[in-house]
């Protein structure tokens, strides 16, 4: 496979045909067609011209990024740079590593140097690219490897630094450049529940497939993107450019800026957590905003209040989209928006949109029937190709062909999908196992709780016991006492959690999760 066949000249082909168009808006600036397209093959021209090619890349080692040429990348994670850079160095037949974050949800919550340098040695970077606002950062990490790293910018950011604007787009041509298509295309790190910081590999050739929605979509994608480009809000930019479309870059999440936005560049598509999608719903801005513009409001990362879903729908019509994946597998269901106007499907998580899923003993492995919980195993082309440095984890993961996703779940007898957790958080108490998740579902189902969790705590004398935590809507009157008897009335009185804590928002993990290990913690057990 040459780089003419990749995902990104695909885009650049796409955006070809009008120059001028406007792609990015960040910060009040715009980028056009033209000058993005020039950005990114002049800054391949010098990747290339340096040696941080595909040429100068072995296969794969298959668990790793490889040993050939991988461009981390730090710069401020939303913005043009970003975008430009992973497309210039996928481009050029390197590997990308996107060093910022582990998060998810917030684009400027960024790791410590500690983790940046491991990853930095885990993933054999060659090059970092990086922008003014990280430079002195990027000296500092240099200094620490006891390997050669090259420093990188789009500008002089002065010596020592690689300027990528210094060559000539027209003299870069991707057709001579060979990838191996099972090559490393981009390294994202996730925080993992260890705390350590776990690199998901991805291959050319699944990458370059993420955008084959976009290239038919039929409709020109306007994507607002606050969630942040070095993780899956990156797959949704791709996708909008290549159906001919845009992106507007925020640097974070502000349910008032989004709404502004929404209406002034007409968005099409959003992409949000469910307390995001609460933010919106909640501000005194919605009544007022034109959202005639939106098509694809799309919710993912963590359990929503199916009371709520409901008066989401009321808002957003037929833009409303659930989307359940994860990083290693990608979109594995969803639910459309006719099947959010039935109430009873609302606490499903839809059903599967690619490949095969099936539900297994996590013991055994044995194929579950119908309305079993077991483990939610994906067999998908978007799986991903393995864990950076860790072997043992990625054979554990990715087992005859089916990557085994660590959530729990089951299926009905229309196919959708139920989560019930993870596997790791099931806990034994009241003389039963209980699914955290289908403790928090009950408290959803309460018309006064916005978010909720559920978690184990031991007490002194190493006994767990079931504790939760909960947002309440504003004016809420209801008291723990009252949400334990609505528990016990939706499941049973051993599901009760012990202790009900209201909190004013609950802390997330970096993929929009509550935070159940900080709760837990808190709870002082």
């Amino acid at each position: 496979m040459s780089a003419s066949e990749t995902y990104v000249n695909k885009i650049l082909e796409v955006l070809s045909s009008e120059p001028e168009k406007t792609v990015l808006t960040w910060r009040g600036g715009t980028v056009t067609a033209a000058g993005f397209d020039a950005s990114v093959r002049t800054a391949a021209h010098v990747l290339h011209r340096h040696g941080s090619g595909a040429e100068n890349a072995p296969a794969d080692s298959g668990d790793t990024a490889g040993t050939g040429t991988v461009v981390a990348i730090l710069t401020v994670t939303n913005s043009p740079a970003t975008l430009i850079l992973r497309y210039a160095a996928n481009l050029a037949g390197a590997t990308v590593v996107h060093l910022h974050t582990t998060n998810a949800v917030d684009p400027d919550d960024r790791i410590a140097t500690e983790a940046e340098l491991q990853i930095l040695k885990e993933t054999g970077a060659t090059v970092l690219a990086v922008d003014a606002d990280h430079l002195a950062l990027a000296r500092e990490l240099r200094a620490l490897l006891d390997t050669p790293l090259t420093l990188a910018a789009l500008g002089d950011l002065g010596p020592g630094v690689l300027d990528l604007t210094d060559g000539d787009p027209k003299a870069f041509d991707p057709a001579a450049v060979e990838i191996d298509p099972t090559r490393t295309a981009v390294v994202t790190y996730t925080s993992g529940t260890t705390g350590k910081p776990k690199g998901i590999a991805v291959d050319f050739r699944t990458r370059n497939g993420f955008i084959a929605a976009g290239l038919r979509m039929g409709w020109r994608a306007v994507y607002l993107a606050t969630l942040p480009m070095s993780h899956s809000s990156g797959q949704t930019t791709d996708d909008s450019l290549a159906s001919g479309g845009a992106a507007v870059l925020h640097d974070g999440f502000d349910a008032g800026e989004v709404l502004r936005a929404v209406a002034e560049h007409r968005v099409t598509r959003l992409l949000v957590s469910p307390p995001q999608l609460y933010l919106l719903m909640d501000h005194p801005d919605l009544t007022a905003t034109d959202l005639s513009s939106l098509q694809m409001l799309c919710y993912t990362g963590c359990p929503a209040s199916p009371r709520r879903l409901a008066a989401a729908a009321g808002i957003f019509g037929d833009a409303l989209i659930q989307v359940y994946g994860t990083g290693e597998a990608g979109a594995i269901s969803m639910l459309t928006p006719a099947e959010h106007k039935e109430p009873e499907l609302l606490d499903t998580a839809g059903r599967p949109l690619l490949g095969e899923v099936r539900i297994r003993d996590p013991h055994d492995g044995r194929d579950l029937a119908t309305g079993e919980t077991g483990e939610i195993c994906v067999r998908s082309p978007f799986a991903m190709k393995g864990y950076v440095g860790d072997p043992g984890l990625t054979a554990r993961t990715l087992r005859d062909g089916w990557l085994h996703t660590g959530d729990l779940g089951s299926t009905d007898e229309r196919g959708y999908i139920h989560i019930r957790g993870r596997v790791a958080d099931v806990l034994k108490t009241n003389g039963i196992k209980i699914h955290p998740v289908t403790v928090e579902n009950a408290l959803l189902a309460h018309p006064d709780v916005v978010q909720a969790a559920a978690f184990g705590v031991r007490d002194r004398d190493r006994t767990e016991y079931l504790h939760a935590a909960v947002v309440l809507r504003d004016g809420a009157g209801t008291t723990a006492d009252a949400l334990r008897d609505h528990v016990a009335a939706e499941l049973t009185p051993k599901h009760v959690p012990r202790g009900i804590t209201v909190h004013p928002q609950l802390p997330l993990t970096g993929a929009g999760k509550p935070d159940r290990t900080r709760l837990a913690a808190n709870a002082g057990g």
